[in-house]
């Protein structure tokens, strides 16, 4: 308990201090620039610039998974952004997405080159460019749009919500954590209900929503997100934890999940890949 006044919102906000914990240092209330800083362009027409957060990983998973059933020109290079040291706002990473998060794409095989930002924006216009991970018939479409959007409207519930107030915030107060771990589990057993009687969230195909939603929730149930999996008791969620070993255990997972990582165990750690040969 505190004897602290509660805390009475002013009448204007206005940002004269930094707040949000550890990322305090980037947190803005501003969009734009920070510095003038060129993006790398390697030889490969896709250029990724990323970090291997649940964000990051949706993207590499589905490149690997490419490259995987043997669609070659979906080889990439792909660039560290670190945004604890502040790389998206460089001038050229802003370019590329003025919303300077993680991840961005540039596709040089178009002239000019096309951007994409926002992860679940590159998931559909890489499976298009590439015919593959996203069903044809229209009914079983719609299923896999509806799961990624679910995902790109969730996930902030867990990551800025919970996981904000649970692991970074200065403070720890019992209100948010309560309502966004509340949140978290309504989630989670919205995934397990579905799980029950399909083997991917979009039925008995894997699609790009799986691997959307893999890096988020996969990852939480996994122990990966904010050690909260006894907090939030993960392993009621039976569908879910089958679903994710399942996922876990695709060779192009396993490899999607080490580019742009520069943080954990080194014989993991794949800061920028160029070629294949980065992995091995």
């Amino acid at each position: 308990m505190t004897d602290s006044p509660a805390y009475v919102p002013p009448k204007v906000w206005k940002w004269d201090s930094e707040s949000g914990g550890r990322f305090a240092k980037i947190n803005r209330p501003i969009a734009g620039a920070t510095q003038d800083k060129d993006l790398p362009v390697g030889e490969h027409a896709l250029q990724l610039y990323s970090l291997a957060t649940p964000n990051g990983v949706k993207v590499t998973v589905l490149l690997e998974e490419l490259l995987a059933i043997g669609k070659q020109d979906a080889e990439y290079d792909a660039w560290l952004i670190n945004i604890g040291e502040g790389d998206q706002f460089g001038s050229g990473f802003v370019a590329a997405n003025p919303n300077s998060k993680i991840p961005a794409l540039v596709d040089h095989s178009t002239s000019p080159p096309t951007r994409v930002f926002e992860s679940g924006a590159i998931l559909v216009y890489l499976a298009e460019k590439y015919d593959a991970f996203l069903p044809k018939d229209p009914a079983a479409r719609a299923e896999c749009m509806s799961w990624l959007f679910w995902q790109m409207g969730s996930a902030p519930y867990l990551g800025g919500g919970f996981g904000h107030f649970y692991a970074y915030a200065p403070e720890k107060y019992e209100y948010p954590i309560n309502r966004f771990a509340m949140e978290v589990k309504r989630q989670l057993d919205v995934l397990d209900r579905n799980l029950a009687d399909r083997a991917y969230l979009g039925g008995d195909e894997y699609t790009i929503a799986d691997m959307a939603t893999f890096p988020w929730y996969g990852g939480l149930v996994q122990g990966k997100l904010y050690e909260a999996g006894e907090f939030l008791d993960v392993g009621s969620y039976a569908n879910v934890l089958r679903w994710t070993s399942e996922i876990q255990e695709r060779p192009a997972v396993k490899r999607g999940q080490r580019v742009n990582k520069a943080w954990g165990d080194e014989a993991l750690r794949v800061p920028e890949r160029h070629s294949a040969s980065d992995l091995d």
